[in-house]
């Protein structure tokens, strides 16, 4: 079977929420493969740098480490420097012969920014307090803007709630939710 005739890995719905000095990343366990559920209890969400960086990636689980540990040598290299080292991995991930065949995007926010690295290499500030990638982005995303503007939740209230309205929505997207706070 050719690499076209496989079936797609689709996986875990990425949402990252601001809100008063508080940055949650949360991820839902799923990895589909074709039309079947492949594993329910994946972790993509990652604290790095000892603590002081989070970051959770989508999309097939081998490309999507293989960035979270991209990210953490960069991290190592630039002193922590969050915009720096998301600038070089996007750098890499675009000239690089070999990382420019993952299959995968990547949140990434410290205390100061959230970035988003995409699959071609492009790095992206994201307008306003969230943030969401994978499968069920477009729905987790719609939901965290909408607490955020009506409510006062916490944003790892927002998160995890915003996450449970993609996964009764998006096939792709299950309520085995991780959440990381900063």
């Amino acid at each position: 079977m050719s690499r076209a005739e496989q079936p797609r890995v689709r996986g875990t719905t990425i949402l990252a929420v601001r809100r008063e000095g508080q940055l949650a990343v949360a991820g839902d366990g799923q990895v589909t493969v074709g039309d079947a559920v492949f594993k329910a209890t994946a972790q993509k969400v990652r604290r790095l740098r000892g603590g002081s960086v989070l970051a959770g990636c989508s999309g097939g689980a081998a490309d999507a480490m293989t960035l979270l540990e991209k990210l953490e040598s960069r991290l190592e290299e630039y002193a922590g420097n969050l915009q720096r080292a998301a600038f070089e991995l996007a750098r890499d991930w675009r000239s690089d012969r070999v990382l420019r065949r993952l299959e995968a995007m990547l949140i990434c926010g410290d205390a100061h920014h959230l970035l988003v690295v995409s699959g071609t290499g492009d790095l992206i500030v994201p307008d306003g307090d969230c943030v969401a990638i994978g499968s069920g982005g477009g729905y987790a995303l719609a939901a965290a803007r909408v607490l955020l503007a009506n409510t006062e939740l916490s944003a790892e209230q927002i998160a995890r709630q915003a996450l449970e309205e993609a996964a009764a929505i998006c096939i792709y997207t299950n309520q085995n939710i991780t959440v990381e706070v900063l």
